[in-house]
């Protein structure tokens, strides 16, 4: 490998790792922990392209190296030696868009192109909303090698722009040493003044639905893309119901439910900028007779409490689906309980023949750990509910090691019957 003129030091950067390591690496796994480095020749730089040799002195992996994260190197490529030259990086990204291809269909132009470990591109997310590219960077690693990327992407995607987005982690180190902050990228660089986030909004297509990304501020990369495929589940069960979406965000469940024939939404969330979000998003897509048809309302509330409060009004189909409630490990059983005690109270507002949707974020939880809280908690309110099915992360969100498995979801139905109001299901 020739001499990387940004990282001076001629003499490559090697580790050598502990027997665990070596075999956690040879596994797959794109991630090599601090404690994990048992010797290093000399101090690296972020970004740095930094090779692990094995006890035998042989090419083990070659990856990005993070002095300053606990993830001291982001694994990019392990097995045989390979040359990480501009044709490498150049096929490694179309191999990953290669995946997309025959997804989606013109309704969609909003998805994933890259999913950071799993498309082998550690810390780093790229999602398309029309002809916007949002760039999210997890990892200072990335930083130096941004304007190779920015190239990358105006070659292979011709976006009509791209914008960069850090997580918080890595915000100072961006701004001291790179001159990088959150916004538009123009050559590979910020550009400047950053762009008004209320003018930076892009409007996107997702099965034929238009939505608002706010690309800049929003959560995320601007939307929850993740979510799709449930949303897309959702309209084929609300004909003819009464919806409760609570954690509503800006109201992607809802206007799925109201074109799939519900008789009303109500968005529960404590965000009144996510709720003035769903207004907008449902305005965007009136022209759709059955759109216009459902009645929507939007609730300003703590959802917790609110479901919790438990009122007179009931519903036919509830989407419950908080933001995460484990982001560490210590976290976990106390939000397995939460999990629980949620689709409890949610049940309690459900009318005869109802449907439960409940979603997991929460990566701390395994997919087996909430659809056991979840049934628990229908078990113990000894209304007989039958399963529908349990839906894990859609296709441009692929999860190929035990740390990316975060997104689950249940759907229950009670039985016996159907809802209160006449032709609101379709079973």
């Amino acid at each position: 490998m020739s001499p990387d003129p940004r990282f001076p030091n001629p003499t490559r950067l090697r580790l050598r790792v502990t027997a665990t390591a070596e075999s956690i690496l040879r596994s797959g796994h794109p991630w090599l922990f601090a404690d994990s480095v048992r010797e290093q020749n000399r101090e690296g730089q972020p970004g740095e392209l930094a090779v692990v040799y094995d006890r035998q002195d042989k090419f083990l992996a070659i990856g990005l190296f993070d002095p300053d994260s606990p993830i001291r190197l982001r694994v990019l490529h392990a097995g045989r030696p390979v040359t990480l030259d501009d044709a490498w990086w150049r096929q490694h990204l179309r191999a990953a868009l290669d995946r997309r291809r025959g997804l989606f269909d013109g309704r969609t132009n909003g998805y994933r192109w890259v999913n950071g470990e799993s498309d082998g591109w550690p810390g780093l997310v790229l999602d398309r909303y029309d002809e916007t590219l949002v760039l999210k960077l997890y990892t200072a690693a990335w930083l130096p090698r941004l304007g190779e990327i920015h190239h990358a992407l105006l070659t292979d995607l011709k976006p009509h722009r791209v914008v960069l987005r850090l997580s918080r982690n890595i915000q100072e180190m961006a701004a001291t040493r790179f001159g990088l902050r959150e916004g538009f990228l123009a050559n590979g660089e910020n550009t400047a003044p950053p762009p008004d986030p209320a003018q930076a909004a892009t409007v996107f297509l997702e099965h034929g639905l238009r939505f608002e990304a706010e690309v800049i501020r929003g959560q995320k990369t601007g939307f929850f893309l993740d979510q799709r495929e449930n949303r897309r589940r959702v309209e084929t069960l609300a004909r003819g119901r009464e919806v409760l979406n609570a954690f509503s965000f800006s109201g992607g469940f809802s206007l799925y439910a109201a074109r799939g024939g519900a008789e009303s939404v109500l968005d529960l969330d404590i965000s009144a900028h996510a709720l003035e979000a769903a207004r907008r998003n449902y305005a965007l897509n009136t022209s759709d007779p059955s759109v216009a048809r459902c009645r929507h309302q939007c609730v300003q509330a703590d959802a917790f409490a609110w479901i919790e409060g438990g009122g007179a009004r009931k519903f036919d189909l509830i989407i419950l689906d908080p933001p995460s409630l484990a982001k560490r490990e210590s976290e976990r059983a106390r939000a397995i309980q939460a999990y629980a005690k949620l689709a409890e109270t949610g049940m309690r507002l459900l009318r005869r023949g109802g449907i439960l949707v409940a979603a997991s974020c929460s990566a701390h939880v395994s997919s087996a750990e909430f659809f056991a809280a979840v049934r628990g908690a229908v078990r113990k309110s000894g209304r007989p509910f039958e399963e529908l099915e349990t839906t894990g992360h859609p296709p441009d969100h692929p999860a190929t090691f035990p740390e990316a498995q975060y997104l689950k979801c249940i759907y229950l139905r009670e039985q016996g019957g159907a809802p209160a109001s006449a032709g609101r299901a379709e079973d």
